[in-house]
């Protein structure tokens, strides 16, 4: 008979690969990375051994590239908005954010302040590998209205009604953050209805606004928040605010399978052009990815979009994460290249943000800013990159 240790750890095995995608992390600028491209993996060393580890390589801000004369004040401003929350979830920040917020806004004042306080390590995985897959996100905005339409026929949803959600590190700690999702039926707990069954079906949640075209969801769940300018003037801000628990499967790789779209070429904007040329074809495309999202309003703002974190993201100098890897808040520096010029895109940034498909020991997604010209950049960004972790001196590194 199979001991407790093990009954729990089969228990554990079979809610997890029930539910999958319950497990996903939550992201306000969500699921971010470009469609159809497969995001690496790494876990932390508690999760199975064939997953990769996170490993920190010590070493100095000085080598890393474009520190030298690179502009490092807008990415600290951009960290210390979100100093009180990175303590709230890792205290050893404490003494490090108090003296952030005292100090006095200058470049120089920055280079001296990490110098004093903050360690450096390259991000890297149990591989050897140290580079990784940099992909771009931004706040898109969509032509919509406040009430269905001839032309506007599209329902953003907010939470369903019978949607449940549980918490699973109250029986499981190593699930900390996992939750399953699903739907009462009697006495059990069934999946929820995946997207094609939303799309067919509809659901008992109310509607937030109305969207012209199935892709402009689509891709709007992939954000996870954006904005959408109302017929005759204002817009509503929408923002994740839960899943149906189905795994995320990117679009642009059902695209890539079936042959339509070669890798090399796939982006946002390949995707739009092949759905427009072939609108009998985008339910089946869609059908492709299970998962969907329900939203929430947001206050009118200027502000980017709230990260993971709780925060306004800031364009240009926040990221999006694998938490396993980078603590949710922490500042990290990028290295990497535009995907317009190919020019160095080296930055010191916060890292405020996750989404379902950031997984991985380097991995990251760049928040671009809101509108067209950021989803531009945001849709055709893949590069290769490399990531480093800032943290406090003497103290011990994050428990994963």
């Amino acid at each position: 008979m199979p001991s407790l240790p093990h009954l729990r750890t089969l228990a554990t095995a079979a809610v997890a690969a029930f539910f999958l995608a319950a497990c996903q992390t939550p992201p306000p600028a969500g699921q971010v990375s470009i469609p159809g491209k497969p995001a690496a993996s790494a876990q932390p060393a508690s999760t199975p051994a064939s997953a990769p580890t996170v490993i920190y390589h010590p070493t100095t801000a000085n080598s890393l590239p474009g520190w030298q004369d690179g502009e490092l004040l807008p990415g600290f401003m951009a960290w210390r908005k979100g100093c009180a929350r990175l303590v709230q979830r890792q205290p050893v920040w404490q003494d490090v954010c108090s003296k952030a917020a005292e100090l006095a806004p200058s470049e120089q004042n920055v280079r001296d302040f990490i110098a004093r306080h903050l360690d450096v390590y390259q991000l890297g995985d149990s591989d050897g590998k140290r580079s990784g897959l940099i992909t771009g996100y931004y706040e898109p905005v969509y032509p919509g209205s406040a009430t269905r339409s001839s032309k506007a026929m599209v329902p953003v949803y907010g939470v369903p009604d019978d949607l449940i959600s549980v918490s699973l590190d109250g029986l499981y700690p190593e699930l900390k953050g996992k939750r399953l999702r699903g739907q009462l039926k009697g006495r059990q707990l069934v999946p929820y209805l995946d997207s094609a069954g939303i799309r067919n079906k509809g659901v008992n949640a109310p509607v937030l606004a109305w969207l012209e075209h199935p892709l402009d969801l689509q891709f709007l769940q992939v954000q996870g928040s954006g904005r959408i300018r109302l017929t005759g003037g204002g817009e509503i801000r929408v923002g994740y605010a839960d899943q149906n628990g189905h795994p995320y499967a990117p679009v642009g790789r059902w695209l890539i399978r079936n042959g339509i779209v070669p890798a090399s070429e796939m982006s946002m904007q390949r995707i739009r052009s092949w759905a427009e040329a072939n609108p009998q074809r985008v339910d089946e495309l869609l059908n492709s990815n299970p998962s969907y999202v329900f939203f929430r309003t947001l206050p009118a703002s200027q502000d980017g979009p709230p990260g993971a974190l709780g925060v306004p993201l800031t364009a240009g100098y926040s990221i999006a994460v694998d938490p396993a890897a980078i603590p949710l808040g922490s500042l990290a520096y990028l290295g990497t290249t535009r995907p317009d010029t190919r020019a160095p895109l080296n930055r010191l940034l916060a890292a405020q943000d996750t989404g379902g498909a950031i997984r991985g020991s380097v991995r990251a997604d760049f928040f671009w800013g809101t509108g067209d010209q950021a989803g531009e950049l945001a849709g055709i960004m893949k590069q290769d990159g490399e990531v480093w972790l800032f943290w406090p001196k003497a103290q011990p590194l994050p428990s994963l």
